[in-house]
């Protein structure tokens, strides 16, 4: 019979219509009346012995068609059946990849750069979100000089073209560019219109003058306004750049949302979680939003105690972590006689080495202020870290995470096609 299938035309398409007036049947027995079930059951019967039965192409073709008169006969016309048959196919397609994405693969996005370089989130150059940040804060210098140098990143900033510009698109990059059309301020900037995951178009204005972006990059968890430091009360003139950067979409990721079913995460493993889980208190602390995911690496189980040395090691209950460690030979790969530098392995740095290398992203490390400081994870809890100590929200400020916020772990890299594309920087 398969074999039949395979090299018969005529068997494969009486397959088809015999599957498609058994799954109408199905569909319309219990408006139909006995008579009508009979017949078409008859039918169907007819020509799954003639396939069966290796009957020849013509008596096979024979019974098809009385199937086919007996359904005319007898089913309830559909109104627009060809369309009523599409519609049917996208559901079932949608509810299969609601259903691999809830309970095996889910894609993920980068948001933050809090695990580089293992993993890489959204972010461009120019990037004035920090001096907007610092501003917030009061420190007026450091967001002068992080203004500055973000001025000097854009004029310097050049857009390929071709060849080069498609190739960039492939490692993730791509470009924005706009130049003023009328003189005045920027008197509005309307959020990027979207189609499922995607961004269309996004525009504001100069002096009443529409602008408008092109399919504009994601941009993390930032706008276009802090993103490219858009300044209300800045005058343009017609033929100034109000916009000159390059973005880093960040990397794309499969999450395996099956494996925690049978046990439970190992220490070192890439793991993504509901910000909901956080303290209420430290959310609203730090900013964070509550129906967010962020993936960071694990590093203490429950009920452990932990401390971090001045020397950039974790110690869990008493015993120092290094490169031998499983999952953890990149993170403490690193030099001790250098200082813990942004987007490079460093360890893991507490308050005292914060102060000590007058790291400004890491003023207050609230939980772990010294090598002394011993935090005790609860029961039923864990604590993650990013790989990028120096730029990275996690445990050390807002403490512990509830294991059942956690909804999975790093498996494989889709985006963009560089070297972390596939298993191994989801390790």
């Amino acid at each position: 019979m398969i074999l039949r299938w395979f090299f018969s035309k005529t068997v494969r398409e009486a397959c088809a219509v015999y599957k498609h007036y058994k799954r109408l049947l199905n569909a319309q027995r219990d408006i139909l009346s006995p008579q009508a079930v009979g017949a078409i059951l008859a039918a169907l019967a007819n020509l799954k012995s003639a396939i069966n039965s290796g009957q020849n192409k013509g008596a096979i073709r024979i019974k098809a068609e009385e199937l086919q008169f007996a359904a005319e006969k007898w089913l309830k016309p559909y109104p627009h059946a060809a369309w009523r048959e599409n519609v049917e196919v996208l559901l079932v397609a949608l509810a299969v990849a609601m259903a691999i994405r809830t309970f095996f693969l889910q894609p993920f996005k980068i948001p933050t750069g809090s695990m580089q370089p293992t993993l890489f989130g959204v972010n461009s150059t120019p990037d004035f979100a920090r001096a907007i940040e610092e501003a917030r804060n009061g420190f007026a210098d450091e967001a002068k000089a992080e203004y500055e140098k973000q001025v000097r990143l854009e004029k310097s900033l050049n857009i390929p073209a071709g060849l080069e510009r498609i190739t960039q698109w492939f490692e993730g990059f791509s470009y924005i560019h706009v130049v003023a059309k009328a003189d005045g301020v920027i008197s509005s900037v309307n959020p990027p219109k979207k189609f499922l995951i995607f961004n269309l178009w996004q525009t504001f204005s100069i002096n009443g003058v529409k602008h408008t972006i092109w399919f504009p990059p994601d941009l993390g968890e930032q706008t276009l306004i802090t993103r490219a430091g858009l300044d209300p009360s800045h005058v343009f003139h017609k033929g100034d750049d109000v916009i000159k950067m390059r973005v880093s979409a960040g990397d794309h990721l499969f999450v395996d949302r099956m494996t925690y079913n049978f046990r439970k995460p190992e220490r070192g493993e890439i793991i993504v979680f509901q910000t909901a889980g956080m303290d209420p208190d430290m959310r609203a602390r730090y900013r964070i939003p509550a129906n967010e995911f962020y993936i960071k690496r694990l590093v203490a189980l429950p009920g452990e105690k932990v401390q971090i040395g001045d020397d950039r090691h974790l110690i869990i209950d008493g015993k120092r972590l290094d490169a031998s460690t499983p999952h953890f030979s990149n993170v403490y790969g690193f030099d001790p006689a250098q200082p813990p530098r942004e987007s490079q392995f460093s360890g893991h740095v507490n308050g005292t080495v914060a102060q000590k290398f007058h790291l400004f992203s890491l003023r207050d490390v609230p939980l772990f202020p010294d090598a002394q400081t011993v935090f005790e994870v609860p029961p039923d809890a864990c604590m993650p870290m990013g790989d990028n100590t120096c730029n990275s929200l996690d445990s050390r400020f807002w403490g512990a995470m509830p294991e059942k916020y956690v909804i999975g772990k790093s498996f494989f890299v889709y985006w963009p096609l560089t070297s972390r594309f596939g298993w191994g920087s989801s390790q």
